[in-house]
């Protein structure tokens, strides 16, 4: 069990590193998913920079999901993925294995549950209600736009690489394959076990025609 303190503590950290300045209750529920972030990484025991890496990962899909109050759930989905791969295989400077195959998966899982699975929970408390004023106007012609002239560029042919850096690619994209393959079938796994992957967020409109 934490303590009292412990948990105060980790508050004030998280309010200092990760600049939260928010009204409530939008300071309660990012504070509570950061709070509940730094806890299983403590439990699963992770390193200060794995810890470091997957409090970016949440706060980085958060400000995604938060930029508009329209649906962009699979844009959010792509996004943690690519973050996961980033940080899962040794490619540098685009990449670096932080993260090993059982942990990506229990990331995800813990991004899946805790934060997807409550998706629509916050676009409705972090973006505003979307006000739609509708005017008609109708012209009796329409102007055509003039064609623009198809102009066509000749691509340089590529460089020759060598045989050595043709392998290391090579092994690169079998690597990445790989672990983009445990992903998806990891997200397949889970869409199931929680009977279907979470919905779109359907935004608060009101039409004014």
């Amino acid at each position: 069990m934490l303590s009292f303190a412990y948990f105060v503590l980790c508050i004030r950290c998280l309010c200092r590193l990760l600049k939260v300045d928010l009204p409530e209750p939008k300071r309660g529920v990012l504070l509570e998913l950061y709070v509940q972030s730094v806890l299983f990484c403590r439990e699963h025991n992770f390193s200060r920079e794995q810890t470091s890496t997957f409090l970016s990962i949440i706060k980085s899909i958060h400000d995604l999901n938060v930029e508009t109050p329209f649906d962009n759930i699979e844009q959010c989905v792509s996004y943690c993925k690519e973050l996961l791969l980033c940080h899962s295989v040794r490619r540098p400077p685009f990449s670096i294995n932080l993260f090993g195959p059982e942990e990506i998966k229990c990331v995800f899982e813990y991004i899946y549950t805790s934060y997807f699975k409550h998706f629509k929970l916050y676009k409705y408390v972090f973006t505003p209600e979307v006000k739609l004023d509708l005017s008609l106007t109708y012209s009796e012609t329409v102007e055509e736009e003039p064609l623009q002239p198809h102009t066509t560029v000749n691509s340089s042919e590529p460089d020759p690489t060598s045989e050595v850096k043709a392998l290391i690619e090579q092994a690169v994209r079998k690597q990445i394959a790989f672990v983009s393959g445990e992903l998806d079938q990891r997200m397949k796994d889970m869409a199931l076990q929680h009977n279907g992957s979470p919905q779109p967020p359907q935004p608060k409109n009101n039409k004014k025609q």
